[in-house]
């Protein structure tokens, strides 16, 4: 275990560590602990009890926000507690809450195995799980907070326990969807694993930027009707470098995941019916594609070094009222990497009983990203901005992209919050651990 104190040497070296974003944001932890075992996570939790300290909690250091980076208190990096051990003949996993999504699923195809992995390459699982989810093929096994079937966590007076259905059910409610508002520390997931779909494939439609209105007409009235094998996004750039264009357009980017190229094909045969499909760059209605692949493709609009700034919604609004605001954010588009992004996510099947519980048809979430601080002041707002004229279309925000600090808002239900609340006043009294850093009243 490593321990800096602010103004220790190497200090600064470890906040900037835990931050995957550029755009380090300035608050200071009094304490920042590197955590290399469990043993090393009860004693931080310890010493923060026994000092009055609150905690922060880092796994991967994705969060766009850095939620776990406070000042004062003690912040406890788990990036370390890496491990995975992998049941083939039981189909679980047991894994610790530094351990990358795209490393496991990578382990899990050598065993024709599968979860449903964030879509960026380097996301820890731990916040991943937590706030719920939204990985590949989750539109057909649920976000991956569903699978998962137990946790080992240590509590707010340091204490170690295992939660699932039928210990601790309502801590193991509780951690399914939470996000960063969870109070307590995981330092193991239990996972369900799911049978490797045969084949992995995609469709990828570029259309210029002049046919947006038509596309996202056409998306928003095709939505209930997509197949849910089929991950429909829609992403707006101000140029794809990867694609050799330089001049804005709409990437309708959709992998699938079938038991055959036959039912791939089927299965995206929608998206040849847009109203302008003549008017594509680039049709490829098919092609068989890997998840190394589709990593790649995803991080090209993610590169590291940047700094970056998000905000999201969740929308059921008619075309003809989201579209024009649509039309309004295109508009205000910052330069390449910047980017906004349509999911259409349709109508979903029952849930389990956890504390995710709020989504919608239509996930909307805008990536303002730019390299120079001096920019800030120009890319910043950009995205919360937007979306805080889109509220009155919105039914809430997803955790994986939030923003709460700048701009509060519904992110589960009211059933839910209150829960939440009854929970966290009972394993958590004190409020040892941060919560969100804002939620709506």
């Amino acid at each position: 275990m490593s321990w800096f104190e602010r103004g220790d040497d190497g200090y600064e070296d470890a906040r900037r560590a835990t931050v995957w974003n550029a755009r380090l944001p300035d608050r200071f932890p009094d304490l920042v602990v590197r955590a290399a075992t469990v043993d090393d996570v009860v004693a931080a939790v310890r010493y923060a009890a026994d000092r009055g300290l609150r905690v922060g909690i880092r796994s991967g250091g994705h969060s766009w926000s850095a939620n776990h980076v406070r000042d004062g208190g003690l912040l406890l990096d788990v990036s370390r507690l890496d491990s995975t051990a992998v049941d083939v003949a039981a189909r679980t996993a047991v894994v610790g809450p530094g351990c990358r999504g795209s490393e496991l699923a990578a382990e899990l195809e050598a065993h024709d195995l599968f979860f449903p992995a964030g879509h960026c390459r380097g996301v820890a699982v731990g916040g991943y799980l937590l706030q719920g989810g939204y990985g590949w093929n989750s539109r057909v096994l649920g976000p991956a907070c569903e699978s998962v079937i137990g946790l080992d966590v240590v509590l707010a007076d340091g204490t170690l326990v295992h939660c699932s259905a039928d210990e601790h059910p309502d801590l193991y409610w509780a951690a399914r969807g939470s996000g960063p508002g969870f109070f307590a520390v995981v330092v193991a997931f239990h996972l369900r694993l799911h049978p490797r779909p045969a084949v992995c494939g995609s469709s990828v439609y570029v259309y210029p930027v002049d046919c947006a209105a038509e596309v996202y007409t056409w998306a928003r009235e095709i939505a209930a009707d997509v197949d849910r094998r089929v991950e429909m996004q829609i992403v707006c750039s101000r140029g794809i470098p990867a694609l050799g264009l330089a001049e804005p357009a709409l990437v309708i980017a959709s992998p699938v995941f079938a038991d055959s190229e036959a039912e791939a094909l089927e299965a995206l045969a929608v998206l040849e019916t847009c109203p302008v499909r003549d008017c594509a760059l680039v049709a490829v209605p098919f092609a068989v594609t890997t998840m190394p692949e589709w990593y790649d493709a995803v991080m090209s609009n993610y590169p590291s070094g940047h700094r970056y700034a998000t905000d999201n919604m969740w929308t059921h609004a008619p075309a003809a009222d989201l579209v024009p605001r649509l039309l309004d954010v295109i508009a205000d588009l910052p330069p390449h990497p910047a980017h906004f992004l349509w999911l259409t996510w349709g109508p979903s099947p029952a849930r389990q009983d956890m504390a995710y519980s709020l989504e919608d048809e239509v996930y909307l979430a805008l990536y303002g990203a730019w390299q120079d601080e001096e920019d800030d002041g120009a890319y910043a707002d950009w995205s919360r901005s937007h979306m805080a004229a889109m509220a009155d279309l919105a039914t809430g925000v997803q955790l994986a992209d939030e923003n709460l600090g700048a701009r509060p808002a519904r992110f589960a239900s009211d059933d839910a919050m209150a829960r939440l609340d009854r929970i966290r006043a009972a394993y958590d009294p004190e409020g040892r651990f941060h919560s969100w850093m804002g939620r709506a009243s």
